[in-house]
């Protein structure tokens, strides 16, 4: 299950809206049941008024009960390119990031990779700074 937080942003000049992806969150589920996506889903969302879009899959049926707003949409070349374009972007990086690297990752060390990646990649803008959020999670951490 691969979410991501997505902000609409509208050019003032040209008035065309576009997207724009900053957080993402994945995690490997034993099956497609709607209680696994459920829990999932729920750990996932802050408290916030929150708008959903997913495709149309049976697993997210009771997640109009935990948002303000959910809209399914039936996956379609329309809907890969558009309301779930940075899900779709962020499985296709994930993948040819564990192809390349790895040549056979096992079922039960999926998880790891999958929060490495998500990990650098929820960080990408941190340029300099990321030393510096380095050295204060590791004192914080520490409890000095």
């Amino acid at each position: 299950m691969v979410m991501a937080e997505s902000t609409v942003l509208e050019d003032i000049d040209t008035g065309k809206v576009d997207r724009q992806c900053r957080y993402f969150k994945a995690k490997v589920l034993d099956d497609h049941k709607a209680e696994g996506t459920d829990q999932t889903f729920k750990q996932a969302i802050d408290e916030e008024q929150v708008i959903v879009f997913t495709d149309k899959s049976t697993s997210y049926l009771d997640i109009a009960d935990y948002v303000e707003l959910h809209m399914t949409e039936k996956s379609n070349e329309t809907t890969t390119k558009e309301t779930l374009k940075w899900v779709h972007i962020a499985i296709s990086n994930a993948k040819r990031n564990f192809a390349g690297t790895y040549h056979k990752i096992k079922k039960k060390y999926l998880q790891l990779y999958l929060n490495e990646f998500i990990y650098k990649l929820n960080r990408r803008y941190f340029g300099d700074k990321i030393f510096d959020r380095l050295v204060i999670a590791s004192i914080t951490a520490s409890g000095h």
